[in-house]
């Protein structure tokens, strides 16, 4: 893979204004690590690397929450009109932490609410109004004191943004814990390209080489790999495909 280092870079401030994408259609891709250094590498003419404090790759903490039910799980799971997915995303490098909401929004996109958030409370905490006030919004019929950690997941990440204000995240070292027990997938990168609507070239490019979007999630593929006992025909393909190694590798761990 190229250097990202040989790549321009573009700032923080300069990325939300061009490509913020709160409201956005998200592809994700499941690829080995030589094939997101080649997707990298085909971009690079054109494409722009996001560096904050001299860094181009971040170190990302996610904690989810669910209800004691699983209700966010299971209507994923069940692509339930009204789904919803609630974290707590931390910037372990520079300690920032944010309070997330993410919801469907129109024709297949997905609609992000996001509130700076205490690094030192380890649940919702001061944001349950903000929590509420979303789940209100969107028919959401949850309060946010049924919510309690369920899962913590960990990655590096590195994010590209492309022509047409267009953004391609791709993660590595992905990593998930819950209930004392851990998985890993230490060869394949996770690369989502992040657009308005229209596919982007990072799109197009990995349909060409033969890669198709993935049914995969964080909180909810994660938690399926690691609790055989719940629904996951959504997920079951890249489950049987790519984390039956990752159970592998825990064994062996």
């Amino acid at each position: 893979m190229r250097p990202l280092e040989t790549l321009p870079a573009i700032g923080l401030a300069e990325l939300e204004e061009r490509a913020a994408l709160l409201t956005r259609v998200d592809r994700k891709y499941l690829v080995p690590l030589d094939e997101a250094g080649w997707l990298v590498d085909t971009l690079a003419p054109d494409a722009a690397v996001l560096e904050i404090d001299g860094r181009r790759r971040f170190a990302y903490e996610s904690l989810y929450f669910d209800t004691a039910g699983l209700s966010s799980y299971l209507r994923t799971a069940y692509r339930h009109r009204r789904r919803f997915k609630t974290r707590i995303r931390t910037y372990a490098d520079s300690g920032e932490s944010w309070l997330e909401v993410k919801v469907p929004g129109p024709r297949g996109s997905t609609v992000k609410y996001r509130v700076p958030h205490e690094p030192e409370q380890s649940g919702v905490g001061a944001g349950r109004d903000f929590v509420d006030g979303v789940f209100s919004r969107h028919g959401i019929a949850v309060s946010s004191a049924e919510l309690r950690p369920v899962l913590r997941s960990a990655y590096r990440r590195f994010t590209l943004v492309i022509p047409g204000d267009s953004r391609v995240t791709v993660d590595t070292r992905l990593r998930w814990t819950a209930a004392g027990r851990e998985l890993r997938l230490s060869h394949l990168a996770v690369v989502e390209s992040k657009t308005g609507s229209a596919a982007s070239a990072a799109d197009r490019h990995l349909w060409r080489r033969g890669y198709r979007p993935v049914a995969i999630s964080k909180y909810a593929t994660g938690l399926a790999a690691l609790r055989s006992d719940l629904p996951a025909a959504p997920w079951r393909r890249v489950l049987r495909q790519h984390f039956a190694c990752a159970a592998k590798e825990r064994t062996n761990d």
